[in-house]
């Protein structure tokens, strides 16, 4: 693969989190009955107008600050005219020439090493109803509830070189729009959807033809359908076919892409602007204003992360992963003192993602809550329990066995026993019990040693403080 360039862009449609339609007062509510939420402008009807939704620019603006781009003073919505069943006015609203965002970009990490993706643009435009192939015998059913619902399409250059970057890209974007609140990420609903240019050229040669694959719904998906479209350009253009421009599907069940039509240009949709709206004008006071309510962004925090709290700046990354995620931890450390951040750190990128991931639920929805693992740590840092009882702990939080460490503690007797007269009784007697092991340690057989620990670990249940028994034991052999 060394001897190819994978070139690839994304294009993202992310459906606006607005209570009504772009351009009409219809609800945008997903799972209504079909055709139930399209009023006289969403179907087209003769003489009806077009009305601008102020809360969509709002979602742009949010945008645009957000990626560091340039919110266009003056933008301008166009018709991009093209005839499907599920368009009822036979063209789009969208924008071309002059987008409302232009420019910005956005930081990825794969593993250790960052990157920063560029952005094109991102521009307003309406989604287009939606077609229904199933349980009709043979026949289409057309759904328009979703005609004119407000999106943000966000393209970005050609920057990246794998499918890696290309799902690193896509989940930092969707944990972006997410945290910013202008969409709710829903994949299966249709609310972030990715399209992937994909093309492969020889190193130092110009671009090679992209093909687009279309509609991608999961970040597995994409990276399935962008490996296997990789290695199909370069086995076409190995044996000496040309790559032509089009748009394909990815198929699940088969892990292919086939083709479904030929790629059409900018210039095939005839885009002229839309005489029946004005030009969108943004001044700098509404800029400002809407900058005023932005949340603190992934970024930033990352940065404040490192600098307060010592993190690593790939602790930092994987904790504002998440807008959830992020306030897990901040609410958190609030209850366990900054001291504890570190420790706080651990457990959440440990112990509580391992379950998390394997019940596939998300930290919005943990069974332990930011201030029970908050009291968790600090029986940790002030030597209440050890860490190896301390998993206990929160294996009874997930499952609900107590409203907090302490009364867990409590109840299930797990105080780490510190009283080292108690210590050294045990540690006498262990080693009265276990002569085989301290001749062997004596003889220089250090693994001795730990079987000792072990048996005095037994013997307290756990329980004693783990470095009180090392040091107790290492002064009683004179190691």
């Amino acid at each position: 693969m060394s001897q190819w360039e994978v070139v690839i862009g994304l294009e993202t449609h992310a459906q606006l989190q607005t209570k009504s339609k772009i351009f009409s007062g219809s609800s945008i509510a997903f799972g209504a009955e079909p055709n139930v939420q399209a009023n006289a402008v969403d179907i087209a009807l003769p003489g009806v107008l077009p009305v601008l939704n102020r809360e969509a620019v709002v979602c742009a603006i949010k945008f645009g600050l957000a990626v560091g781009a340039s919110i266009a003073p003056r933008s301008v919505f166009a018709r991009k005219n093209y005839f499907y069943p599920d368009l009822p006015k036979g063209y789009q609203i969208s924008q071309f020439e002059i987008p409302v965002v232009q420019g910005g970009g956005l930081a990825i990490r794969v593993g250790e090493q960052e990157k920063f993706i560029r952005l094109t643009r991102a521009h307003l435009e309406e989604d287009a109803g939606k077609s229904l192939h199933e349980d009709f015998h043979g026949r289409t059913g057309i759904d328009l509830n979703r005609a004119g619902t407000p999106l943000l399409e966000i393209v970005t250059e050609p920057d990246m070189r794998s499918s890696a970057e290309a799902v690193a890209y896509a989940r930092a974007l969707h944990a972006l729009v997410q945290w910013i609140g202008i969409c709710d990420g829903n994949m299966q609903e249709g609310s972030f959807r990715c399209d992937a240019n994909v093309s492969v050229r020889r190193p130092g040669e110009p671009l090679g033809t992209r093909r687009e694959i279309k509609n991608l719904n999961s970040f597995r998906f994409m990276q399935q359908a962008i490996d296997f479209e990789v290695q199909w350009q370069i086995n076409e253009i190995s044996e000496g076919r040309a790559i032509r421009q089009a748009t394909v599907l990815f198929d699940p069940d088969s892990g292919e892409t086939r083709a479904m039509r030929s790629k059409e240009d900018a210039h095939d949709y005839r885009y002229f602007p839309d005489p029946d709206l004005l030009p969108l004008e943004i001044g700098a006071d509404w800029i400002a204003q809407v900058k005023a309510g932005l949340p603190e962004l992934p970024q930033a925090m990352q940065a404040r992360f490192q600098a307060d709290y010592g993190l690593s700046a790939y602790d930092a990354a994987i904790l504002t992963a998440s807008r959830a995620m992020a306030d897990y931890f901040v609410t958190a450390v609030a209850a366990a003192g900054a001291a504890n951040a570190k420790a706080v750190a651990n457990w959440i990128m440990g112990e509580l993602a391992a379950r998390l991931n394997k019940n596939d639920m998300d930290v919005a929805n943990s069974p332990i809550s930011a201030a029970q693992l908050a009291g968790l740590v600090q029986r940790i840092a002030d030597n209440t329990i050890s860490n190896n009882i301390a998993k206990k702990v929160f294996e009874a939080l997930w499952n609900g066995e107590g409203q907090s460490a302490d009364e867990i503690i409590d109840q299930q007797g797990l105080k780490q026993i510190t009283d080292s007269g108690a210590i050294e009784k045990i540690i006498d007697e262990v080693l009265a019990a276990n002569q085989k092991s301290v001749g062997e340690f004596r003889a220089g057989k250090d693994k001795a040693f730990n079987a000792l620990v072990g048996q005095a670990m037994k013997a307290t249940k756990g329980k004693a403080n783990p470095q009180q028994v090392n040091d107790l034991l290492r002064k009683k052999l004179g190691g």
